[in-house]
């Protein structure tokens, strides 16, 4: 209960931080809005190269050393963390397997499934529904309550999600949910593409 609370705590300040430096852009240039861009992006590569410097003396720390980052890869708030300044230890294929693996036994309780078709370069991922998912007219719920949330916990860099199989009023089943982390929350063109994988 603690880590949701957390996690929650996170994607609002998240939030909040875009939304801070969103009213920024708006204002018109000006050396103070230069300087406090230029503010925002050190803070951000600070904590980034602090982050990276912890990971490698963990991994440097012994045969656990490994293991410890991939268990921090799999705490959903150090994992934003991490994925914010392209630092997380599993690429996006990875978190997504694990995350679809978490819904199957609920998705099976009504005799349905979910496979991964494919994880592109760029970040969009396509599902097939399965058994009774397949064609439900349930299946869009089912869809949003059980496996975007899932999937967008366990891996906000998504860039896109079509699932076949799932019956919608519109055509096209994909998610139109823009992905928490794309790139730092800096608009200037300085952002950081988060890179999958860290040091192992």
């Amino acid at each position: 209960m603690v880590d949701q609370l957390n996690t929650a705590d996170f994607q609002r300040q998240l939030g909040r931080v875009e939304e801070l430096i969103g009213a920024l852009e708006s204002v018109p240039n000006s050396p103070l809005s230069g300087q406090m861009r230029e503010l925002i992006q050190t803070l951000l590569d600070l904590h980034g190269s602090g982050l990276e410097r912890i990971l490698s003396v963990v991994y440097d720390s012994g045969a656990g050393g490994a293991s410890m980052i991939d268990q921090l890869g799999r705490d959903r708030l150090v994992s934003g963390l991490l994925l914010l300044h392209g630092l997380h230890p599993l690429d996006l294929e990875t978190r997504v397997r694990e995350a679809l693996e978490a819904v199957k036994p609920r998705l099976g309780l009504h005799g349905g499934s979910v496979e991964l078709v494919e994880v592109t370069n760029d970040g969009a991922v396509r599902l097939k529904l399965e058994g009774n998912c397949n064609g439900c007219p349930s299946s869009r719920v089912t869809l949003h309550s059980t496996i975007e949330e899932e999937l967008y916990d366990a891996a906000p860099d998504i860039t896109s999600l079509e699932v076949d199989g799932a019956t919608d009023s519109q055509p096209n089943a994909g998610t139109s949910r823009v992905p928490a982390f794309t790139e730092c929350p800096l608009p200037n063109g300085n952002g950081t593409q988060p890179t999958e994988g860290a040091k192992q």
